[in-house]
């Protein structure tokens, strides 16, 4: 089982909807939805169901609540990425002037 898929299904249960669960995530809403439907798959019971306003837990997720709590909790926090230095781009500018030979002219403007 996917340890990002549990956190998805954990953030389901909590919020009580697709869209409030992806913003606190920071996944899109079918990242959500295919995660919910992958462990469903997996583990051949339906774990939520739709209504207009949002998403209940069926039977079989609110027994399935306390295992992926429990996994989650024994799974190895993610490394967390802090990201590189930026560098600048190196644009075209000027040509380096090379000793002994001319300048480079400017052209001029077209009219």
């Amino acid at each position: 089982m996917d340890i990002s898929a549990l956190r998805h299904f954990l953030a389901v249960a909590d919020e009580g909807h697709y869209s409030r669960a992806a913003n606190r995530e920071h996944v899109s809403r079918a990242t959500i939805q295919a995660s919910i439907a992958a462990l469903e798959g997996e583990i051949g019971r339906s774990l939520v169901e739709e209504h207009d306003d949002g998403v209940d837990l069926t039977e079989d997720g609110r027994l399935f609540l306390d295992e992926a709590v429990a996994r989650v909790s024994n799974a190895p926090t993610p490394p967390v990425n802090r990201g590189g230095k930026a560098k600048a781009s190196k644009g075209k500018g000027r040509a380096p002037v090379v000793k002994g030979e001319p300048k480079p002219f400017k052209k001029r403007q077209g009219r």
